[in-house]
């Protein structure tokens, strides 16, 4: 398959530039992939699409301020004379080693092993090396945990290039359930989901577990290759508790539907379930490196919860996969950019069953 099979045509007016208020007031698009048919609704009607029984399956990773505005120059340590250049750095995730980040940097030409880089008076970082694929290594003085309170701190939402301004509160780029910090870019399918409505599904009879994947370079990296089968995922950490595996494989055995929120859900269910095998998830700690192409065999996700993605992106070819047919879906984005729907983060959303 190329990356072009995965292209479509999108006007810029209706990539979304702010979340629409209330959250469930979002339109949704409802595809059944068995009979190839679209339907138009609210979000707010999300209900009608669940069934009592059905576990309801969302990433509760919550989005720390990655984006960080520093000086960079040739000195080291705590000296901030004699800055040199204004650089941008993007922490992608923590390493081993502790304070050890990898990160993206802008321009990252300028950027060397050996210089430091300033961001305030206590929060600097040294850069250690640079990689292949572009990404850079740095070491901080601090750990994981206290990088990221700075990093809040000092640092901004890391909202996606196509956002021109970031939201004025940190809360409009968080999910209501988020509570895991660790993610670079918000799992955008949960935006949509408010008190009332969760309450209303649970009133229903709907099962809730969760899962946590820190959303980093393997979500939103751009696919480069001609051919799609020649990208290569980042691997992102994710985390399945024994509890939530419990409760996602009784529900499985007993033939009730497990709806995923997102394609990170989806990567994360799909991912630890190629472990175990036999349409079972075990409880899992550590990375996973899931790229779902048409025809992937889906073990354990049934209905799926998703935003409206970029062109040629990795998401689209897992929704597409998911779909069980590349040019259904391209017909149902063409569906919604004549119905004028509202594309990416802070757009609407689809449903498939």
């Amino acid at each position: 398959m190329k990356t072009t099979d995965f292209d479509y045509i999108l006007p810029k007016e209706l990539i979304a530039q702010n979340p629409v208020e209330p959250r469930d007031s979002s339109r949704l698009m409802v595809v059944d992939k068995h009979t190839h048919t679209i339907a138009h609704t609210e979000f707010t009607d999300i209900e009608s699409y669940f069934k009592k029984g059905d576990v309801l399956v969302w990433n509760n990773s919550k989005v720390f301020k990655a984006r960080l505005f520093g000086k960079l120059h040739s000195g080291t340590g705590r000296d901030l004379i004699d800055h040199e250049k204004d650089v941008e750095i993007f922490l992608v995730r923590p390493m081993e080693n502790v304070g050890v980040w990898k990160v993206l940097a802008k321009p990252g030409r300028h950027v060397l092993p050996g210089m430091t880089i300033a961001f305030a008076e206590d929060f600097f970082c040294n850069v250690m090396l640079k990689e292949e694929n572009g990404t850079i290594l740095v070491q901080f003085p601090f750990n994981a945990a206290t990088v990221r309170r700075k990093a809040n701190q000092y640092g901004h939402i890391p909202v996606p290039p196509y956002v021109k301004d970031e939201p004025a509160q940190f809360e409009s780029y968080q999910t209501v359930y988020a509570k895991e910090e660790g993610s670079v870019a918000a799992p955008t399918a949960g935006f949509h989901f408010t008190p009332r409505i969760i309450d209303v599904l649970k009133k229903k009879g709907v099962e809730f577990a969760e899962v946590t994947l820190h959303v980093g370079l393997g979500t939103f990296l751009p696919v480069k290759s001609e051919d799609v089968e020649d990208h290569t995922m980042h691997g992102e950490w994710v985390e399945i508790t024994e509890e939530n595996a419990k409760k996602i494989n009784t529900a499985k055995h007993e033939g009730r539907r497990i709806v995923a929120v997102g394609t990170t859900s989806v990567r994360t269910l799909e991912g630890v379930a190629q472990f175990g095998g036999g349409g079972r998830v075990n409880a899992y700690e550590g990375d996973i490196n899931m790229f779902i192409l048409p025809g992937f065999a889906f073990q354990i996700v049934d209905v799926l919860i998703t935003n409206f993605h970029l062109p040629k992106s990795t998401l689209l070819m897992l929704v597409s996969a998911f779909a069980g047919d590349r040019e259904f879906m391209l017909s149902c984005y063409e569906e919604a950019v004549k119905e004028k729907y509202r594309f990416f983060s802070f757009g609407d959303a689809m449903i498939i069953v």
